[in-house]
């Protein structure tokens, strides 16, 4: 897991891994409760559609409009708009480097903010060193004999 990190005038960036962790309190939600109250933290459209179909898929729709609901009475900035950098910065991120397409744009929006982004996604270590990041602990996989 990575050191906590402090931003000073940094924004934080809430990744959906994130939100899952403080909507089905797992290890970790005391910090995103934290972060959520900070001045300024942002939530890219992806993760709320990320949230509303993982939701969807495993709890149905009652479950996912109330997590949909939930993530839009935050006090978080939704960043709605997607320009040609965020494009083309995701479209880089997803060539160069073994992450979805969703985790990618979230990461471009990361870079474009100057954010900490904050997750429990061990798929975002393959951008260790690109932007900041804050890892949450990930959850134990549980391994089969």
């Amino acid at each position: 897991m990575a050191a906590t990190v402090e931003t000073g005038s940094n924004p934080y960036l809430v990744d959906t891994s994130a939100l899952l962790a403080l909507i089905e309190d797992e290890a970790g939600a005391d910090r995103v409760e934290y972060v959520l109250k900070q001045a300024t933290t942002l939530v890219p459209w992806p993760v709320l559609l990320e949230m509303h179909y993982i939701t969807l898929h495993e709890e149905g729709m009652a479950e996912a409009d109330r997590r949909y609901a939930l993530i839009k009475q935050l006090n978080v900035k939704i960043l709605w708009g997607m320009d040609e950098s965020i494009v083309l910065t995701a479209a880089r991120l997803k060539a160069e480097h073994r992450i979805s397409l969703a985790d990618a744009i979230i990461a471009a929006f990361a870079l474009r903010g100057d954010a900490v982004l904050i997750h429990k996604d061990p798929e975002f270590d393959a951008l260790t060193g690109l932007l900041q990041m804050e890892a949450l602990p990930y959850k134990s996989s549980v391994a089969t004999t």
